[in-house]
């Protein structure tokens, strides 16, 4: 039986790119990863979010991954990422994100101009355009743009979005936004807040850390969402280490190394990401393969 009412609820991967060693993107590889992620008990992916890489992507590259994603796994389960420098590039995404038969999309305000509320409701009117309900995306260290709870509950009073992905880490604003925006579904948008997070109501988790080890992290998704805190709490603790990376700026290198431990290709990164120091290394690696060493897959 599933809870999955809508296209974006439930465990959502932010899916890594694998990548070729010349840096050529591995399309095959990527529609097995997202038909393994499915197996695995994940409900949905989330292509060209920052942890795909998008920014460095072709035009070209960028729709065929969702394309890929969409023939592996339906378009009930893709939920693309649509962030643009502005509006009107980002509708275009979003229209190519419908036509390949997505139902949801999610959306970053400005990423790259530091918009104030009036440029973030323009933002978030224009994508609405394309016709699909969107998730958005509070992301304030990256953008600089913070989708405070006052200012999410004015997007959702007019029908702008469906959902936020919170990733500021700040558990308190969970009941801010149920008070404030009451239907605006919560989805965990940092890794090691999904126990509390899940706890304060959330109705999904774009997650980063399924990736690697997508049935631990669906486990203890299902048992935080239940209250069930005896199964919840030690997965939560032995997963920790790794989970906290998905809030790090190497988190795209962190996980793919994880991949690549746990049998899941991850390959390199394009730049401007270089790759881990060799103390990173050494701590992404020893985290890894202690969670694997324990059963967790």
């Amino acid at each position: 039986m599933t809870t999955r009412e809508k296209p974006w609820h439930g465990v959502m991967v932010a899916t890594a790119l694998p990548l070729h060693d010349d840096l050529s993107v591995d399309f095959d590889g990527y529609a097995g990863h997202c038909r393994r992620l499915v197996e695995h008990g994940c409900d949905g992916v989330v292509p060209n979010g920052s942890l795909g890489e998008y920014q460095t992507l072709t035009p070209q590259e960028r729709a065929r991954v969702v394309e890929t994603a969409v023939a592996a796994i339906g378009g009930d389960r893709v939920m693309p990422g649509v962030a643009a420098y502005g509006a009107a590039e980002a509708r275009r995404w979003a229209e190519q994100a419908r036509d390949a038969g997505c139902q949801v999309v999610m959306l970053l305000p400005p990423n790259a101009y530091r918009a104030d509320e009036r440029a973030v409701l323009a933002h978030y009117r224009e994508v609405a355009k394309a016709g699909l309900p969107i998730v958005a995306y509070n992301n304030p260290f990256d953008t600089k743009v913070d989708l405070v709870p006052s200012l999410l509950a004015e997007l959702y009073a007019e029908g702008l979005i469906a959902g936020v992905k919170e990733f500021t880490g700040d558990v308190r604003r969970a009941y801010e936004i149920a008070e404030l925006a009451p239907g605006l579904d919560l989805l965990i948008g940092s890794d090691d807040v999904v126990l509390e997070l899940a706890l304060a109501g959330a109705r999904g988790w774009v997650a980063g850390y399924p990736n690697a080890l997508p049935s631990s992290c669906v486990a203890l998704y299902k048992a935080a969402v239940a209250g069930d805190l005896a199964t919840a709490l030690p997965l939560y603790r032995t997963l920790h280490p790794l989970l906290r990376w998905d809030a790090k700026t190497e988190f795209v290198q962190a996980i793919k190394l994880s991949m690549d431990l746990a049998g899941r290709h991850g390959g390199p990164c394009r730049q401007p990401r270089v790759p881990l120091t060799a103390e990173q290394d050494a701590v992404v690696r020893a985290a890894t393969e202690k969670a694997l060493a324990e059963g967790l897959r």
